[in-house]
């Protein structure tokens, strides 16, 4: 746009757009600068006052012009924004305790400890300290998973979708692996079994139906082109009412009978039997491995309460020939996830109190009275902060395990329920995820709920800061 289009005010504001030469040289950008690159603070600078320019040439009188003396604190602000890490702590209060898009597994204070020492440190992680020769990072992890599943051997990857690629790849690459149509599901963010089976290589032979499998559907699917006999745990969902399928007792039989592999994939995966701990029954990775199955796979985290992690374990000769597979050097994990994983494995070796050791299993069996005393803390505390703007009580909930562990189970909850009077709920939910700490919780029938039972006790001062950060919105 000319100068001759312009409104003489905007004339007048552009010139008082002080240069960047000039501004750069003033006392305080002389002082920025010896915290940050100029480099970095020109930039920054030069951005601030072109997005002064192009609200003149805008028109909006609503938009701020910033004046000569604001431009240093405009760019302090940027400064911090981007230097600041993009993953910020936040109360979950969705009632989903292992949520995936949040992180998933809060880990122990004992991993967190482990964590700090590893990185900060140089580290045997393949290395022997009694020969000085190149030793295996499996070797860090390995002994503990021996000791709770009774396994040969183990090894480590990213996640438990790269345990089932590696294996299968190892496995049956160019071969038939049989598996019951059930037991085709999707694990999570579209990943899907077929999927996964087709990227390694594999060929899908699907058994029985989607209700119903029997032994004699593997048996039958036999041929002198399979590769590995597999059964998926359907840790995401549940089948109910006129439904069977072997047990993974009968299939590693049949498969020992015929030489083939077999193979349990847990997806979620248990190291002890939660019926203990009040919860609904998950397989135990020990029991699989009593079963004969030559491997077994599942997740580090949602369960286990681990880092995210795929395991893999079972005989030590078919663990070897996944060790040698070439995928297995870009699919391993680092030092700081084996630091987290050997760190929560250790605490698995001694149950005495574990649900005071592990986050994740203190969530899933918080009693009511616990959250009860929670919520009517928060109820009170909110109360006071939008008196008549937000109507607030204590409501029944159900919480979930989530991450598609017991996924037709719930858990009794409490929640601390929100119904604005001058806004919507989804409006009152985006208000409170834009504080500085956000606070993420679920609207439902018109209202903002805050589930307690994934809410740690130090965090509810990150929720009454968030409300008093928004106080003056709502009213």
């Amino acid at each position: 746009m000319s100068e001759k289009n312009l409104t003489f005010a905007q004339q007048i504001a552009l010139r008082s757009i002080p240069s960047i030469e000039k501004l750069l040289v003033q006392e305080a950008f002389i002082q920025l600068q010896e915290e940050y690159s100029r480099h970095q603070v020109t930039n920054l600078l030069r951005d601030v006052v072109d997005e002064a320019r192009r609200q003149i040439l805008s028109q909006d009188a609503a938009l701020h012009i910033p004046v000569e003396s604001e431009y240093c604190q405009l760019v302090r602000r940027r400064l911090k924004e981007t230097t600041m890490s993009s993953l910020r702590p936040l109360v979950n209060a969705t009632g989903t305790i292992t949520h995936t898009n949040l992180g998933r597994s809060i880990l122990s204070p004992a991993a967190c400890e482990n964590l700090v020492q590893v990185a900060s440190n140089y580290i045997n992680l393949e290395y022997d300290l009694e020969t000085s020769e190149r030793g295996h990072r499996d070797s860090i992890t390995e002994p503990s998973l021996q000791r709770l599943t009774g396994c040969g051997a183990s090894t480590v990857v990213n996640n438990n979708a790269a345990a089932v690629l590696l294996t299968l790849n190892t496995l049956a690459k160019g071969k038939e692996v049989i598996v019951s149509r059930g037991e085709l599901i999707e694990i999570g963010g579209a990943f899907r079994i077929p999927d996964v089976m087709e990227a390694s290589g594999a060929i899908l032979r699907e058994v029985g139906t989607t209700n119903r499998t029997h032994l004699g559907d593997y048996e039958m699917a036999i041929n002198a082109h399979t590769g590995l006999l597999l059964k998926v745990h359907p840790s995401n969902y549940e089948i109910v009412g006129f439904s069977s399928t072997p047990e993974m007792a009968q299939i590693t039989e049949l498969g020992h009978q015929h030489g083939i592999p077999t193979m349990q994939d847990l997806g979620s995966g248990s190291l002890i039997n939660l019926t203990s701990y009040g919860l609904p029954r998950e397989p135990v990775v020990r029991e699989q491995i009593s079963a004969g199955v030559d491997i077994v796979t599942f997740s580090g985290d949602k369960l286990l309460g681990g880092p995210q992690a795929g395991i893999i374990l079972g005989k030590s000769e078919v663990v070897q020939r996944i060790r040698k597979n070439p995928l297995m050097r870009a699919l391993r994990v680092g030092k700081l996830t084996i630091a987290a994983l050997e760190a929560t494995l250790r605490l698995y070796l001694n149950e005495n109190h574990l649900t005071e050791k592990l986050p994740m299993l203190e969530c899933y069996t918080r009693t009511l009275e616990d959250l009860k005393s929670v919520a009517e803390r928060l109820e009170k505390e909110l109360r006071q902060i939008f008196e008549k703007s937000v109507r607030v009580t204590t409501e029944k909930s159900f919480a979930q395990i989530g991450s598609g562990s017991l996924p037709v189970e719930t858990l009794p909850s409490l929640a601390v329920v929100l119904e604005p009077q001058q806004m919507s709920a989804e409006s009152l939910a985006a208000r409170f995820r834009s504080q500085s700490t956000p606070v993420i919780g679920r609207t439902q029938y018109g209202r903002f709920w805050l589930d307690v039972r994934t809410v740690q006790e130090r965090q509810l001062c990150w929720i009454i800061e968030a409300a008093k950060g928004m106080e003056n919105e709502t009213s």
